[in-house]
């Protein structure tokens, strides 16, 4: 046996006992939580303002875990919701063999959307995953509802109807359906909006953003629907008057 004194120096000093490292930078984890009626992207987006207005020069900011996936995902959002727009405008354009008519079914949907969300927030509801679920469920439905009310002013128009007498047909003879359908979800979602216990925030989540945008987006569509029609249709018939002279 040697003194390690022979071989090295020893001096006492201080330091960390761990060294945290992210992309060989040196760094220090910080964590967070929403706060009550707030989302997780909202605290993402909390913490990287504080972040820029705090941090000295050359320190910057990183997520990472659950926080950077979120965050990565969150870019591709957008992109995938405008390919999803175009598909399904592809796909009514083949079902009206029109360019103009489906802009009617999708003009009439966001104001479902804004019912969804206007709900959510005399609830105080956040935006979080179920409620996300909950809106694809109503773009459906309410889609269905506008296709349903378009086809048969389509219908009626070639058969001579005016453009103003088919919309008009067309919101007479399908408002039965539609209220059923409506009535149908909202009814069967009330549970989900009086939901308590165990999985409460989803379960009123889901139910106050579904039943919120089926209130006032059928409502809306009764009316806009026909508007947007006529509007479409006379543009269409202008501009595209061989297909009306074909038919």
């Amino acid at each position: 046996m040697a003194p390690v004194g022979q071989f090295v120096t020893l001096t006492k000093t201080y330091g960390p006992e761990i060294l945290s490292r992210f992309n060989l930078y040196s760094c220090i984890a910080i964590n967070a939580s929403a706060a009550q009626g707030y989302s997780s992207g909202d605290a993402i987006q909390a913490v990287r303002e504080v972040a820029k207005e705090t941090l000295p020069a050359g320190y910057g900011y990183e997520s990472g875990g659950s926080s950077r996936e979120e965050a990565s995902s969150g870019k591709s959002v957008v992109a995938i919701f405008v390919i999803c727009i175009l598909f399904v405008y592809i796909i009514l354009c083949s079902l009206y063999e029109s360019l103009f008519i489906p802009l009617a079914v999708m003009l009439s949907i966001p104001f479902g959307l804004a019912g969804s969300f206007l709900f959510a927030k005399l609830f105080g509801v956040e935006n979080n995953i179920y409620m996300q679920t909950g809106l694809i469920m109503l773009i459906g439905l309410l889609a269905k509802t506008a296709i349903l009310m378009t086809e048969y002013a389509s219908e009626r128009r070639r058969q001579g109807m005016s453009i103003a007498q088919a919309a008009l047909s067309a919101a007479a003879v399908r408002l039965r359906p539609i209220l059923m359908t409506a009535l149908t979800m909202i009814i069967g979602l009330m549970p989900l909006v009086v939901a308590t216990g165990a999985g409460t925030n989803g379960n009123v989540s889901l139910g106050v953003g579904t039943v919120g945008g089926m209130l006032i987006g059928t409502a809306a569509l009764l009316f806009v629907a026909p508007v947007l029609f006529i509007v479409f249709q006379s543009i269409e018939e202008k501009l595209m008057p061989k297909r009306k002279t074909d038919e």
